[in-house]
């Protein structure tokens, strides 16, 4: 429990409450709940909440930057008669920006960055980073900001262990400085292999700073750990991602469905995701694939596969029926749909803890989903006699404790198959899903996550405070 007021500043790309946003968002409003000054720096702002800061990057650019970016606002209305002006005017606002991208160097030209710790109206005790890229944040700054405060890193993904990509996948040239990249375009795609480049010079960043970094998955601070962040790093916790559960709990699936206008009479799959069809992370075929084969051999059945957040038409196939739903911003009306369906399928070829799965768990809805990055430690699978099942016995658990159940990545098979499974087992089906209800409320309710970090920033703080008294030779 801490016991004092603290000065909490978290940094983010945007204060959007969809993706991985959500997290520094909801940490933001309960650190306020508990009493804290909270505030969130952000490159893009969407909210209207006066706490929500912008990093000022725009505010501290050159004369000739601001006269370009000036002036490709007035030629916006012309982009369709001059097809390729907004992005001429937009080389010419930052020219060295440009020449980088070019030769696949990233982009840390954001001299807003220094202003960070002058934004809010007390210096702050703690400034909590999340994600860095998204074009907002100058990584060169972190030395000199982690001597000026206690620098906390989130990560939510792996960039910054690598010469650019979120995830590496199957590539592991990250452990040993990049470079002959087989991704270029994996998110944030670069023009042209500068990887070596980019990892030597974060490799300088780390070592010449003070981090305290923390991961949601033991996977991923595993990775952190064999990473160039390891030089620069103080010390590192695993804190695994919370939800709100007061939004996400289980209720009654008849009036789920029928305040969704969902057929009650059908077995409902849920997928959920922004744009998964494109998404490089996602799998969305694998998941199409799966239940298109479990509903062929659940004669008579009818499946509904509902995909929240894809764009595009329903469709129907066989006895099955896709439908694609857009984005929901609501949390409340997200929640129905995982109260509605019957199972959440995930597929993904890289994930790292997605929220998502936690909703669905919340929500005691049993999750069918890939073995792959942190999602193990969020499924509880059930343990199967099979093969595959021998290699991951680690994470599977037996009826009293399962909570879903885990399958190789891109196997369609084993996916269908685990579908078809849980759909006909109804008992198997409402022990996992009391499973689920009960795993969540005890290991991802948002307020264990605001407790962990609100006990490690006090710690953090007390020590920053002693050293600093010994320095100036107070006993």
């Amino acid at each position: 429990m801490v016991d004092r007021s603290l000065r909490i500043l978290q940094v983010s790309p945007s204060d959007s409450i969809g993706g991985g946003h959500i997290i520094p968002w909801n940490l933001f409003r309960s650190y306020r709940a508990r009493g804290h000054n909270s505030w969130l720096a952000v490159g893009s702002k969407r909210s209207d909440h006066r706490d929500v800061l912008v990093v000022p990057n725009h505010m501290r650019a050159t004369p000739w930057s601001r006269f370009f970016g000036a002036l490709g606002q007035k030629c916006e209305r012309f982009e369709s008669k001059v097809p390729g002006l907004r992005r001429v005017i937009r080389a010419c606002e930052h020219p060295w920006r440009g020449m980088e991208s070019r030769l696949g160097i990233e982009d840390f030209n954001y001299p807003g960055t220094r202003q960070i710790v002058n934004l809010t109206p007390q210096k702050p005790d703690i400034v909590h980073f999340h994600n860095l890229h998204g074009g907002y944040f100058d990584l060169r700054a972190l030395p000199w900001l982690s001597q000026q405060v206690v620098t906390i890193l989130t990560l939510h993904d792996a960039w910054l262990l690598s010469g650019h990509c979120a995830h590496s996948l199957d590539c592991e040239r990250w452990k040993t400085g990049c470079g002959r990249c087989p991704y270029l375009s994996i998110y944030p795609a670069i023009r042209r292999d500068a990887t070596h480049y980019n990892w030597r010079r974060k490799q300088r960043i780390y070592a010449g700073s003070r981090l305290y970094v923390a991961t949601p998955s033991q996977w991923l601070m595993d990775k952190a750990a064999q990473s160039i962040l390891a030089a620069g790093t103080v010390e590192a916790r695993v804190i695994p991602n919370g939800v709100d559960l007061s939004v996400f709990h289980p209720a009654d699936k008849r009036w789920a469905r029928v305040s969704l206008h969902l057929p009650e009479e059908a077995q409902i799959i849920l997928c959920a995701g922004f744009r998964m069809q494109t998404n490089i992370w996602k799998d969305y075929k694998t998941v199409r694939a799966a239940i298109g084969q479990a509903a062929e051999r659940l004669q008579k059945q009818r499946v509904m596969l509902i995909a929240l957040g894809e764009a595009g038409a329903s469709e129907r196939i066989g006895e099955m029926e896709i439908r694609c739903l857009p984005y929901q911003k609501d949390p409340a009306v997200v929640a129905r749909y995982y109260q509605a369906a019957d199972l959440y399928v995930h597929a993904a070829r890289a994930d790292t803890f997605p929220s998502s799965v936690l909703e669905a768990l919340a929500c005691g809805t049993p999750v069918v989903a890939t073995a792959v990055g942190g999602i193990p430690e969020q499924v509880k699978g059930l343990k199967v006699s099979s093969s595959s099942d021998a290699r991951r016995d680690g994470n599977l658990y037996g009826m009293d404790k399962a909570t879903g159940l885990l399958v190789p990545p891109a196997d369609v098979e084993e996916m269908a198959r685990g579908i078809e499974r849980l759909l006909e087992a109804d008992l198997l089906r409402r022990r996992m899903s009391e499973n689920a209800t009960k795993d969540a409320s005890e290991r991802f309710d948002l307020q264990r996550q605001v407790d962990e970090y609100l006990q490690w920033y006090e710690e953090l703080v007390q020590r920053a405070g002693a050293a600093r008294k010994i320095a100036a030779g107070i006993r």
